[in-house]
């Protein structure tokens, strides 16, 4: 008998394909009959957002160009300062994941709507998860008003980005989807999202690291970020994301490549006690073993061995640590006492190989 369970579907408009970004992102403002919207993004990127709203110039109202990894409080606060003193009806934002997470801390106190145009492979488009930092402290929660009504994935946007962060956005994608096979609210429909962005995550990964102008490897690590996003907006947030979280708004590390050099440390803990999820993942990745297959990859694409190469220091594995503690989700498949916990961290901040015997490795370090 098939098990219970419950899906609450993820309510959102997604309009993908090449060149959609001009071809279709005035239609889909116009959706919203906005007067006044406001522009977010970084100023790496205004060039490219101002182009993509030229065909409807004149009702963009104002821009935000302050655009900072994991959103400072403060950062969030000049947004909505500005939202309010243009009266912006829409926020359009164009970018990566810190962008989008910019737009969010608006729609959060102000409820405006949303259009995302992602040029990355964050993922964070589709859900409602918002996260801001105070104090080098992030904190992250769920609200629907931080949805984007409306996503326009375009590939060719993302023909620019580099490959190396190409590899580690691709990555983070990755974490997305293999954490949902056992975050809190995982159920049989996000499990299938997960399992076919992992398949399209690693299809196209080694396909733009070989050609990154390619358009189909593009086409299918943007394809893995949509599900890679919508299988973790319902599935929940799990021990890889508290990692992740913590060390990026404790120690400010760019947060691509974080999730990319945690993610295989926390499958090597978890897959011996989640045996069909490993074996699901490993056929996703076509590897015959998930957490050797994921680590293979992980090194084929250049991805950094350890947290230390990212300015991490040893000393701060403590404090990371402490901080995980009380957030690890209760429903973990394998018990995470603090020994556990800082074993996984401290390896993945040395860069060791990752592996079910790390916590006995670094037991004595505690």
């Amino acid at each position: 008998m098939r098990e219970q369970f419950t899906y609450d579907a993820v309510a959102g408009r997604v309009v993908f394909g090449a060149g959609t970004a001009r071809t279709a992102l005035a239609d889909e403002v116009a959706r919203f009959d906005a007067a006044r919207v406001l522009l977010i993004a970084s100023e790496q990127e205004e060039p490219l957002a101002r182009s993509l709203a030229a065909p409807f110039a004149e009702r963009i109202a104002a821009t935000f160009t302050a655009v900072r990894p994991h959103v400072p409080t403060e950062v969030a606060a000049d947004a909505r300062e500005l939202a309010t003193a243009a009266g912006a009806d829409l926020l359009l934002s164009v970018g990566g994941g810190s962008t989008t997470g910019t737009a969010k801390a608006v729609a959060l106190t102000t409820g405006l709507p949303i259009v995302a145009v992602p040029t990355t492979y964050a993922g964070s488009e589709v859900t409602p998860v918002w996260g801001m930092t105070e104090g080098a402290r992030k904190t992250t929660g769920v609200d629907q008003r931080v949805l984007p009504r409306c996503v326009v994935y375009d590939p060719e946007l993302t023909l620019t980005l580099p490959v190396d962060l190409s590899m580690a956005s691709g990555l983070n994608a990755m974490a997305h989807c293999v954490e949902a096979f056992w975050a809190p609210r995982r159920n049989p429909i996000s499990t299938l999202m997960a399992e076919e962005g992992i398949r399209a995550l690693g299809r196209g990964l080694p396909a733009v690291l070989d050609e990154p102008g390619g358009a189909d490897g593009r086409a299918d690590l943007l394809y893995g970020a949509y599900l890679a996003g919508s299988a973790f907006a319902v599935a929940g947030s799990g021990l890889h994301h508290k990692i992740c979280h913590a060390l990026g708004g404790a120690f400010d590390l760019p947060h691509a490549r974080t999730h990319a050099i945690v993610l295989p440390h926390v499958l090597a803990f978890n897959a011996p006690a989640a045996p069909d999820a490993a074996d699901r993942i490993a056929r996703a990745l076509g590897r015959a073993d998930a957490v050797t297959g994921l680590a293979e990859l992980s090194r084929r694409l250049g991805i950094p061995a350890g947290l230390r190469e990212l300015g991490m220091l040893e000393s701060q594995v403590d404090e990371a640590t402490d901080l995980v503690a009380p957030t690890v989700p209760a429903d973990n498949p394998r018990r995470v006492d603090r020994p556990a916990l800082r074993a996984l961290i401290h390896a993945a901040w040395a860069g060791s190989p990752p592996g079910p015997d790390a916590t006995a490795t670094h037991q004595g370090q505690t």
